[in-house]
């Protein structure tokens, strides 16, 4: 591989080497020291397109001993790769960034055929895990320690950052490149190893990672990656030799792991659900307003953390949903590599199902179902897992589709008199992740800034996706911790503070001048 665009030959011989074709269906491989390595496991999870259901590869359940050579390998590579300078891990970053940017349009079209996203929604994924590594490329400043000369007499204190060891990441399947380049970059950079477990619905883009890091320059053992699903989460959140561990993920996931790893001493950070609400205003720009909730809502088949999931609409904004539909209705559903496409498949007929039955809760229990997409049909994909744009009205707090999580191209309309009403429910909700405001008015949007318990706000902003010199602060529900990803936050969750004091009397200063004169020996 070179510093520039990759070759779709050499796409196909990087995904070769990540890959065991000697079957029918190709299998995944590990990561581990440096090489892509075949499983010995008996058991595998068949990855499928969801676009087709047809099964484009099998992932390992890798074994007790693969997961504990990943482990060995890590702590091997941390002994050497934490004392390696500060400027050659930023070289590495400086490298990978460029390797990624060139080649942005390959990994997206993995990420499609895995996890069906349109392959300009793809392109963003990739973009916004790319800012991080690029941010990482200022470690040199963002891992100053801090110092006080004389504090005391003849005393002088400062304090310094270290890596922590081997960590963890286990990422989820809606970002399959955005989510590990929050992890693994950061880690490493700080001097840290890293292991991680992709998400086993689409780990494709994690592997093609491996390889443009390793052409980066990241020697051996630095990052790992293992497969499987609850057995790879328990020696994660177990295993004595890793130190912290960094999740995406649902909420059962999030707290079970959180929970776990905090048993077991490690530091933990969980981002988890959301339920998103973006607070429509009669004064706010009625024609940009419309144009990005349907992108925030319906956009990545709804399948955001912060899909902008949940419109309050305040007072006479009530009347503008029907041009909402409207915009919605000519939202094209299709397979994410068809071009003109903006709503790809969800990821599993699981998550199709539940999506439809949380549609039908919201009719059972007296919502208006003003656009349907439930029956959508998309020629020569009849088998494919799509949902349409759907949304609901009159929807209630108290409902079960306002409750949950929905997941997927569906909007959730509520109503409310005034401003206060609007902040009342969404501090009321559970979750803290992400909310926004469309408005025109300066004193309403600070009043709404100041009074919402949400850790991301946007203002006329509908995903406040905070860039990576900010932190990725959701709150409440939303996520467990005390550090977030990325930013400085990021950089504190994978170091930690070493402080010395140290005392040299004055008066141990010797004083004597240089003698000239010819030594003698007494």
């Amino acid at each position: 591989m070179s510093l520039f665009r990759l070759a779709t030959a050499e796409v196909r011989n990087i995904l070769k080497r990540s890959y065991n074709t000697s079957n029918v269906a190709p299998t995944v491989k590990m990561f581990i020291d440096g090489k892509f390595v075949d499983s010995t496991t008996k058991e595998w999870i068949d990855l499928h397109d969801p676009a087709t259901n047809e099964v484009v590869t099998r992932v390992p359940k890798c074994t007790n001993d693969e997961m504990e050579a990943a482990v060995e390998s890590s702590k091997r590579a941390f002994k050497t790769w934490s004392q390696t300078s500060i400027l050659t891990r930023q070289q590495v970053m400086l490298r990978l960034q460029q390797i990624i940017r060139a080649n942005m349009s390959e990994l997206a079209k993995n990420i499609t055929k895995e996890q069906g996203k349109t392959h300009v929604d793809a392109e963003g994924d990739v973009l916004r895990g790319l800012q991080v590594v690029e941010h990482c490329c200022g470690i040199t400043s963002l891992q100053m320690g801090e110092t006080m000369p004389n504090i005391a007499k003849d005393m002088d204190t400062y304090s310094y950052t270290l890596p922590l060891g081997v960590t963890a990441g286990i990422t989820p399947f809606n970002f399959p490149a955005m989510i590990p380049l929050w992890m693994f970059p950061v880690a490493i950079t700080c001097g840290n190893t890293s292991i991680i477990k992709p998400s086993e619905r689409d780990p494709g883009a994690t592997l093609l990672l491996m390889e443009m890091l390793t052409e980066a320059g990241c020697p051996p053992g630095v990052v790992n990656v293992i497969h499987g699903a609850h057995d790879s989460v328990n020696f994660i959140c177990d295993h004595p030799d890793i130190r912290a561990i960094s999740f995406v993920g649902s909420d059962q996931a999030g707290k079970y792991i959180y929970e776990r790893g905090c048993k077991n001493g490690k530091r933990v950070q969980s981002n988890m659900g959301a339920k998103n609400h973006g607070v429509v205003m009669a004064d706010a720009n009625k024609n940009a307003t419309l144009n990005q909730l349907a992108g925030a809502a319906f956009g990545a088949a709804g399948q955001r953390c912060m899909a902008l999931s949940t419109a309050i609409f305040v007072g006479e904004a009530r009347a503008w949903i029907p041009e909402l539909v409207e915009r919605a209705a000519k939202l094209r559903v299709g397979p994410g590599h068809m071009p003109g496409v903006d709503v790809g498949p969800v990821i599993s007929p699981q998550a199709k199902e539940r999506i439809l039955s949380l549609v039908q809760s919201g009719v059972d229990e007296g919502a208006k179902l003003i656009l349907d997409g439930r029956n959508v049909k998309v020629e020569k994909f009849e088998k494919g897992n799509f949902v349409g744009p759907t949304i609901l009205t009159d929807v209630l707090p108290s409902m079960k589709c306002y409750k949950e999580e929905i997941f997927g191209p569906v909007l959730v309309c509520l109503s409310a008199e005034t401003l206060d009403n609007a902040i009342e429910i969404i501090n009321k909700n559970p979750y803290g992740n992400g909310t926004a405001i469309f408005t025109t008015n300066g004193a309403t949007a600070r009043k709404f800034v100041n009074e919402i318990d949400v850790g991301q706000v946007g203002v006329n902003v509908p995903i406040p996706v905070p860039l990576p010199m900010f932190s990725f602060t959701g709150s409440r529900g939303s996520f467990w911790g005390s550090e977030h990803f990325y930013g400085k936050q990021g950089i504190k969750f994978y170091t930690q503070t070493k402080t010395v004091t140290q005392l040299w009397r004055d008066t141990d200063v010797s004083h004597t001048q240089a003698a000239v004169s010819m030594p003698t020996m007494k």
